[in-house]
């Protein structure tokens, strides 16, 4: 049996090494103490589901234990992607629901994302279930268990709105992650031709990491659009989340380029409205958002924030540079890069040359995530000595809602404490090369004022 270890509890999810941080036990604690805060809040249904990850069927059985004794009623949907456990969140009688998933992480890795009573749960409220287990302050009773399979509603309500005006030839990588069940079906239902690479729902990820944010696990997407007569290309991660895309001529759109077409979009029908992004998507987002007519509204880091942040301002968009992508508009307002895809390919088949007009949107030179790794708590103590006492003689603007932003006449920096582990995560753009050079150096010089031994990544 595992301790119950505080450190799997994290900023928006439940995440441990399966064997070591979690196991049956503990999955069926973490059950129990969920149920009791959805028995509370008068929910009686949990729905659960998980991803391809060969601990899955074992973690899921265990959870769903602890939620009957919690005295609550489970509906498990069985392997889906998580998008599709937060849809039947929306159309199945029960507001509360629990993915077993490990997302993006390697194989040995697994873990929870949880909706109460229609809210993704984060912070306080995942600390909150530790200590519920910590007190064994548990709601006692028995609850029934039924299976029900979603896949039929879910690609249904997706096709019957999404629409292509012509048909495409398309190249799908789902990194043999869970989206690969369900991905190739939707877009072949909306009309399109497909090239599947690693489609089949394999736990070990023999192939490449499900992981599109990091461009090492495109390029077998990249190759499959250089060699057959496929026009774009789409990945996703390990549970489905998050959108990868990929031009014919191999560029990568990364998500706060992809949010830029999608808020064009959705400004249509939304005029004057917020359109969210995080602190680490490109500076051209904002005069961008503002020449279609919306509201440019910067945001912490964090799904689980920007979702609520899109609930508190009724903005019809939002969108992270990890990929998670938040339509309110036509859909539920919940992050699915399988609808985000659908949504990408309705848009790309009005066009007759959609790469060029993907490339054509605003870039900068940038750098991929950066991590200056420190002990247990460091970041966060380095971010507040930054924002306390650095000083950018260049700087035009700073941003402190989630880290350090700073906006220079030619590009940003921004240094922000992960929440996840003991790093900071670091991303700069400028308009040049030595644009670039330039920030990072300015960067450079005030952490090391505040932490002389720090191993800077650049």
């Amino acid at each position: 049996m595992t301790t119950l270890s505080q450190s799997i509890f994290k900023a928006y999810d439940i995440r441990g090494i399966v064997g070591k941080t979690l196991d049956n036990d503990v999955a069926g604690r973490i059950g129990q103490a969920f149920g009791t805060a959805a028995a509370r809040k008068g929910e009686q249904t949990v729905v659960i589901g998980r991803d391809g990850r060969l601990s899955g069927p074992e973690l899921a059985a265990a959870l769903a234990a602890g939620l009957q004794r919690a005295g609550v009623n489970v509906i498990d949907l069985g392997v889906v992607a998580t998008p599709m456990l937060y849809f039947a969140t929306h159309v199945l009688d029960a507001q509360s629901g629990i993915m077993v998933t490990g997302s993006h992480n390697p194989p040995d890795y697994n873990g929870f994302k949880m909706v109460l009573a229609g809210e993704a749960i984060y912070g306080d409220a995942i600390q909150g279930l530790y200590q519920t287990i910590v007190k064994g302050d548990f709601a006692q009773g028995s609850g029934s268990y039924r299976t029900h399979d979603i896949k039929a509603a879910y690609l249904e309500r997706i096709t019957s709105d999404v629409k292509l005006s012509r048909k495409m030839k398309i190249a799908v990588d789902c990194g043999n992650g869970v989206a690969g069940a369900f991905a190739p079906e939707l877009y072949k239902a909306m009309g399109c031709e497909v090239v599947e690479l690693f489609c089949e729902v394999d736990g070990n990820f023999p192939n490449h990491h499900p992981d599109p944010a990091h461009p090492e696990n495109l390029q077998d997407l990249i190759r499959c659009l250089q060699e057959t007569d496929a026009e774009i290309g789409l990945a996703f991660d390990g549970d489905g989340d998050r959108l990868g895309v990929v031009t014919k001529d191999g560029q990568i759109i990364y998500p706060d380029r992809q949010l830029m077409l999608f808020a064009a979009d959705v400004l249509t029908r939304h005029p004057g409205k917020e359109i969210l992004y995080d602190v680490k998507c490109t500076r051209h987002i904002g005069p961008w958002v503002k020449q279609h007519g919306g509201v440019p509204l910067m945001w912490k880091t964090g799904h689980s924030l920007v979702k609520a942040k899109l609930r508190e301002t009724g903005a019809p968009l939002g969108g992270e540079m990890s990929g998670h992508v938040f339509f309110k508009d036509r859909w539920y307002g919940f992050d699915d890069g399988l609808y985000a895809g659908a949504r990408m390919l309705e848009l790309l088949s009005r066009l007759d040359d959609p790469s060029a007009v993907l490339n054509a949107l605003p870039q900068s030179s940038s750098t991929p995530e950066l991590h200056l790794h420190l002990e247990e708590g460091e970041n966060v103590s380095l971010i507040a000595k930054l924002q306390q006492e650095a000083k950018f003689a260049d700087a035009q603007e700073i941003v402190t809602i989630d880290g350090l932003r700073v906006e220079y006449a030619d590009g940003f920096g921004l240094a922000r404490s992960s929440n996840t582990t003991p790093v900071v995560v670091m991303r700069f753009e400028g308009e040049s090369q030595e644009a670039l050079a330039r920030i990072q150096n300015d960067f450079k010089r005030a952490i090391l004022a505040a932490k002389p031994d720090a191993e800077l990544p650049f």
